[in-house]
């Protein structure tokens, strides 16, 4: 049997709220229920909850997003805090040693950060995807977990996009290039 994580990727109120500063808006905002459903699953199992959000500082010329987005998920503001009651159940669970938060500064949870040796310390061989957005973060998530040998599973229920036509190809991209299970 795998061992397994569930890596909740930007899920923030930048991304996700109407005066969000690069929202998704409604398709992220219908996926809430499942992603907090999700979350409270992997924790009552005693399973690896990863947030992995992004963060950017503040007149950052040198960030190569500078010149594709808005800024957006700044240091030190409430963009960046959870969206909706995920951030509820953050909370209450933020102690526990099987939840981790990380600071990411590019698409990838990978770029830059200490993922894969935290997954790997545990012996997990299973990464589970859900947040935002389908076709940027999650997408670059799941290529980077593909190449370094890991299973991956992505809950289509509980991935969203500003983008509809880039959502749709990524799922299919998932499945067809990278051998993950979508659910």
């Amino acid at each position: 049997m795998s061992k397994k994580a569930l890596i909740n990727i930007d899920y923030t109120v930048d991304f996700v709220a109407d005066a969000g500063a690069l929202t998704c808006g409604v398709p992220g905002q219908e996926i809430e229920k499942k992603i907090v459903q999700l979350t409270k699953e992997f924790i009552d199992h005693g399973d690896y909850v990863v947030f992995a959000i992004d963060v950017h500082d503040e007149g950052n010329s040198y960030h190569p997003e500078t010149k594709l987005f808005p800024p957006h998920n700044i240091r030190g503001t409430s963009g960046r805090n959870l969206y909706g009651s995920l951030q509820k159940v953050y909370d209450e669970n933020k102690d526990c040693e099987n939840m981790y938060y990380i600071d990411k500064t590019r698409y990838s949870a990978f770029a830059g950060t200490d993922l894969e040796i935290k997954l790997r310390e545990r012996g997990i061989t299973e990464v589970h995807l859900v947040g935002v957005c389908t076709d940027i973060c999650v997408l670059h998530t799941a290529v980077d977990a593909y190449n370094k040998g890991f299973s991956i599973v992505v809950h289509k229920e509980a991935v969203a996009s500003f983008n509809q036509k880039g959502h749709e190809w990524a799922l299919g991209h998932f499945e067809q290039s990278l051998g993950a299970m979508v659910k």
